[in-house]
C-alpha cells in the first residue's frame, strides 16, 4: 500500500525498530533553511510556496517531464497555475523521491489524496486554507515536525540576528548558524572582489592583504561562536591539495585583486592555505569540520545565465581526485578535529569511508548527500558503512534542504530505511534485535547531538 505504515519496512523486524525511533525529536546539523522567513512567521500564502518554490530538486523533475519554464520559475506565471503544472505531470515523477515526499508532506497537513492532474485543484485550494491555520505557521511547524536543533548554512557576513528572533520566540536554542566560509575561499569566481569589497565594508577595514582577509574571517569566526555556531561547512568540487606556501598565497590574493587571471596552482594554493586556517580555528572553538565533496556545479550554461546558481544545474562526477587533499588536511589535524565527509557520487564512497576507518573516531561519514538521497542511495550507504566502518559512527542525518517540510519527510524517508537495513541484518542472523535497536536510536539522535555538541 502507498505510504502505509510499512512504507520502506520489509521484514518485522525493522517494523519494530522503527517504531522504537519514529517519535524521536529531529536534530539537523546541516540545511539551508531561510533563517529570515521563519524569523517574520507569516502564514505560507499557498501549496506551490511552501511545496515547490524554493525546491530545485522539484524544478528539475518537473523539467525533465518537459513542463516549459514558466511554469517553474518564471514571473509571468501565478503559483497556482505552477501548481497545476505539478500536478499535471507528477506521476510521471515516480518512483523519484520527489514523489513520496511531496505525498509525505501533504499527509502531514492531513491531505491523503494522491497529487495527479485530476486531484491538483482541490488539493492546492484545500492545502492553501489549511496554511493559513495558527499550527501551520513555519515556527508552529517545526515544533510540530518535533524538531529539537537545526543548524542553518551561513554566510560570515551574516548579524545572525534572525537566529536570535527565533530562538526568543521559542524560549530555547532550536536553530544554530554554520559558518560557511565558500564565497571568500573561492578566488576564482567571477564575484569574488565584490565580495571582498563588502566584507571590508562590513567590518570597517579595507581589505587590502591576505593578512587582513583572514583578520576578518577570523573575526566573524569568532562572532559565530559567540553565538552558538558548532560546524562550519565547505562546499568543494574537489578537496584542494596544495604545499600551503602563505608567502604565495598571499602573491595570488594581491593578484587577483588587480583582476588578473590566475593558474590553477595559485588557485589551489591560495585554497588550501585558507582550509588549513579554518582548520586551525575550528581547532581551537571545538565545532566541527563538514566537508561537502564533489559537486559540479552550473553545467547547464542557458539555466546558469538565465536564473543564477542553485536552480538545478549542478551534477555529480566520478572522476576527482580528492585523496591527497583530504590526507594532507586530515594528517594535519590528526585525532584532534572533527569532521564530516559528505560525498556526491556514489563511485566516491569506498575511497571516504576507509580514509573515516583509517582516521579514527573523530573523521566520520555524512548522511547520503544530495543526488544520493534516496532510498537506494541511502540504503547502499548504510550498508556499505556497516561492513567497512561503523555505523555507531555515523555522522547521522541531516535535511541539506531549503523547504520546511523537509525536516518531516526526509528524515521519516532515512529513519525507515535506516531501520529496514538494521532489521534486515537482524534476520539474517548478523546482530541480535536489541543491538540493532539501541543502534537505530543512537544513528537517528544521540550520534549527532554528541559529535556535534549540540
Amino acid at each position: 500500500m502507498f505510504l502505509s505504515e510499512n512504507y520502506l519496512l520489509t521484514n518485522e523486524t525493522s517494523k519494530k525498530i522503527y517504531q522504537s525511533i519514529a517519535a524521536l525529536p529531529i536534530v539537523d546539523p546541516h540545511n539551508h533553511a531561510d533563517v529570515k522567513s521563519l524569523a517574520e512567521n507569516k502564514p505560507f500564502a499557498n501549496m506551490w510556496q511552501l511545496f515547490a518554490a524554493t525546491d530545485h530538486y522539484v524544478w528539475e523533475v518537473m523539467r525533465k517531464c518537459g513542463v516549459d519554464e514558466k511554469y517553474i520559475t518564471g514571473k509571468e506565471t501565478s503559483d497556482f497555475e505552477k501548481f497545476m503544472e505539478l500536478g499535471r505531470v507528477f506521476p510521471k515523477i515516480a518512483p523519484n523521491p520527489c514523489y513520496e515526499w511531496i505525498h509525505l508532506d501533504l499527509r502531514f497537513l492531513g491531505i491523503n489524496e494522491v497529487l495527479n492532474q485530476s486531484t491538483a485543484e482541490q488539493i492546492y485550494r484545500k492545502g492553501t486554507l489549511l496554511l493559513q491555520k495558527e499550527e501551520n505557521l513555519p515556527l508552529n511547524i517545526l515544533k510540530r515536525l518535533n524538531v529539537e536543533i537545526m543548524c542553518s548554512t551561513d554566510d560570515p557576513l551574516d548579524d545572525l540576528e534572525y537566529h536570535d528572533i527565533i530562538n526568543e520566540k521559542f524560549g530555547r536554542i532550536i536553530v544554530r548558524p554554520t559558518w560557511r566560509p565558500d564565497k571568500a575561499m573561492k578566488i576564482f569566481a567571477a564575484d569574488w572582489n565584490s565580495y571582498i569589497e563588502k566584507m571590508g565594508n562590513k567590518f570597517a577595514d579595507p581589505i587590502t592583504s591576505l593578512d587582513k582577509l583572514l583578520g576578518c574571517l577570523k573575526e566573524s569566526h569568532d562572532f559565530f561562536d559567540e553565538h552558538g555556531c558548532k560546524a562550519s561547512d565547505h562546499g568543494l568540487e574537489y578537496m584542494v591539495c596544495a604545499e600551503c606556501d602563505y608567502h604565495e598565497a598571499a602573491k595570488t590574493f594581491d593578484k587577483a585583486r588587480k583582476f588578473k587571471e590566475l593558474s590553477q596552482t595559485e588557485i589551489d594554493n591560495f585554497m588550501g592555505v585558507l582550509m588549513m586556517k579554518f582548520g586551525e580555528w575550528n581547532q581551537e572553538t571545538d565545532w566541527v569540520t563538514q566537508l561537502h565533496l564533489g559537486a559540479v556545479r552550473d553545467v547547464r550554461t542557458s539555466l546558469f545565465k538565465t536564473l543564477g546558481p542553485d536552480v538545478g544545474g549542478d551534477i555529480s562526477y566520478y572522476y576527482q581526485d580528492h585523496l591527497k587533499g583530504i590526507l594532507n588536511f586530515l594528517n594535519a589535524f590528526d585525532d584532534s578535529l572533527k569532521v564530516v565527509l559528505y560525498c556526491l557520487d556514489p563511485s566516491q564512497q569506498a575511497t571516504l569511508a576507509t580514509i573515516a576507518r583509517a582516521f579514527g573516531y573523530k573523521v566520520r561519514l555524512g548522511s547520503a548527500w544530495w543526488l544520493c538521497d534516496t532510498p537506494i542511495g541511502m540504503k547502499r550507504q548504510l550498508e556499505y558503512i556497516g561492513s567497512v566502518d561503523l555505523l555507531s559512527a555515523f555522522a547521522g542525518m541531516v535535511s541539506d534542504s531549503r523547504k520546511l517540510l523537509s525536516y518531516g519527510s526526509r528524515f521519516e524517508m532515512f529513519r525507515r530505511v535506516m531501520s529496514d537495513v538494521l532489521g534486515s541484518i537482524v534476520e539474517k542472523g548478523q546482530m541480535p534485535e536489541e543491538v540493532a535497536i539501541e543502534l537505530a536510536k543512537s544513528m537517528a539522535y544521540d550520534n549527532t547531538k554528541g559529535f556535534f555538541n549540540i
